[in-house]
């Protein structure tokens, strides 16, 4: 039974996903991307079926011991093409460099400016970065395992349906550019949506997707903390300025408004 639950789960993932390759070919879009498009596919046949959710269980089992093998997969194009990426080593580091750090500071003062709790700030900031790292990197930077993976999650999903319609109405066809920005932002998910797009944008974004992950570790556990100090200080003053300057805007002197 349980073999059976496997191979049947399998069965609907693989269909879902060449559903969505067809569509997606036909009718370009961010709604006919393989992670959006076929997902709520497997969760609608899961529910009509009358599955449980650990009815699936072995099916995801298998497909998640699958990506230790296409991780290294991903080896191939990246030796392929490796001669174009070392001609563009200079810029293809800093934009590396410079893609990872300011979506860390981005996210991280975005969530500030919502007047966020300093957990879920920490989360957010280290969300694209791959999810075992950010597993393992969130406690040192204050934040929580659980909301970190929910984050990273939700970025390649977001990054992959939508980083490519974006890249194409901002005129960006560049394989190499195309690639790195998947990797370094949506991680994996952006990484198999650079691979669908070709085989130099998948090597790019491979190897965005490694470097981005370690210069986020070896960052992030002393700029995350620096960024929310320096948060709480600016929400602060920010109060404090505000209580000093209401009282004096909203006096009306006697005798009516002052020319």
């Amino acid at each position: 039974m349980r073999l059976l639950l496997a191979l049947s789960g399998i069965g609907v993932t693989v269909l879902a996903y060449a559903l969505s390759r067809v569509v997606g070919k036909r009718y370009p879009s961010p709604l006919t991307s393989p992670v959006f498009f076929s997902t709520p596919i497997v969760t609608a046949v899961v529910l009509l079926s009358g599955m449980h959710l650990g009815d699936y269980r072995p099916a995801k089992d298998i497909i998640v011991s699958l990506l230790g093998p296409a991780t290294v997969a991903l080896a191939v194009p990246l030796y392929n093409h490796r001669e174009t990426l070392l001609r563009n080593m200079l810029p293809v580091t800093i934009g590396l460099a410079v893609g990872s750090l300011s979506t860390l500071i981005i996210a991280e003062v975005l969530a500030g400016l919502f007047d966020l709790p300093q957990v879920i700030r920490a989360s957010v900031s280290i969300k694209s970065i791959t999810a075992p790292v950010a597993i393992e990197l969130a406690p040192m930077v204050n934040g929580d395992s659980t909301l970190a993976a929910a984050f990273v999650i939700a970025t390649g999903i977001i990054g992959a349906m939508l980083g490519p319609w974006v890249m194409d109405k901002a005129g960006i066809h560049a394989p190499l550019a195309r690639g790195l920005a998947l990797g370094t932002i949506s991680h994996g998910q952006g990484t198999a949506q650079a691979v669908i797009e070709g085989e130099v944008q998948g090597a790019a974004a491979g190897i965005a997707m490694v470097l981005a992950a370690i210069l986020v570790s070896l960052v992030a556990p002393t700029l995350v903390p620096t960024l929310l100090d320096e948060s709480l200080w600016l929400t602060r003053a920010g109060d404090r300025a505000s209580r000093l300057l209401v009282p004096l805007m909203t006096e009306v002197p006697k005798g009516g408004v002052r020319r």
